[in-house]
């Protein structure tokens, strides 16, 4: 199977109301520019060396999305041109993007990133802290959080996936308005339970460029 046929395959099967990031983390550009030239157009990095270097050399009309852990002394790197930042996960990092949005004169779209998974290595605000998060966030005049992300246990249990997927749509039920309309969930091995479950943002990399590199 090629890039291209991976994506139209994927592509052909989402619901309308669900985005496609395609995880590109550790690809080459001739990967990236083999699903680009098929339509695809976001793309989701999580080192911030290779975000960068990737967006100077591939094409400009890319949506760049940073997805892994983000360390707030490297957000004045991505801050010029990032597009959405998937892994918010403390007041402190949201503090600092709005610091390094406002010196580019950007309002830069954010996710709230909510532990959803029994793992303890990953990150994220409590289900519970959501709300308090979100009122915070409202002093912050040059984010915009348009949502909420969540990663499920890495697991062979379905349900226990199904339920942490539940227990992120039933917060973000509870928070959605107009402006937070985005809940990003599922990866290649779950984001078709994550699509049953609700979410509207998938970010998928194996099942569209094969296995990573490592």
């Amino acid at each position: 199977m090629t890039i291209a046929s991976n994506l139209k395959a994927i592509t052909s099967s989402l619901p309308k109301e669900v985005a496609l990031v395609a995880v590109s983390k550790t690809k080459p550009n001739t990967a990236i520019l083999e699903a680009y030239q098929t339509g695809q157009r976001v793309f989701g990095e999580n080192k911030v060396q290779e975000l960068v270097q990737k967006a100077e050399e591939l094409p400009k009309d890319i949506a760049w999305h940073m997805i892994g852990h983000l360390q707030t002394n490297k957000v004045r790197f991505i801050a010029p041109f990032v597009s959405l930042i998937h892994g918010v996960d403390s007041l402190k990092l949201l503090k600092e993007i709005n610091k390094r949005a406002e010196q580019n004169n950007r309002i830069i779209d954010c996710l709230l990133q909510v532990h959803i998974a029994s793992e303890s290595t990953k990150f994220g605000f409590g289900l519970s802290e959501v709300t308090s998060a979100l009122n915070q966030a409202e002093e912050f005049k040059n984010i915009r959080i348009t949502g909420l992300m969540g990663m499920a246990t890495f697991t062979d249990d379905t349900q226990q996936v199904v339920n942490e997927f539940k227990s992120l749509k039933t917060v973000f039920d509870s928070i959605k308005n107009e402006h937070i309309t985005t809940l990003s969930m599922g990866m290649s091995g779950d984001y078709k339970l994550a699509i049953e479950q609700g979410s509207t943002m998938i970010r998928v990399g194996s099942a569209i460029f094969g296995h990573r590199n490592k």
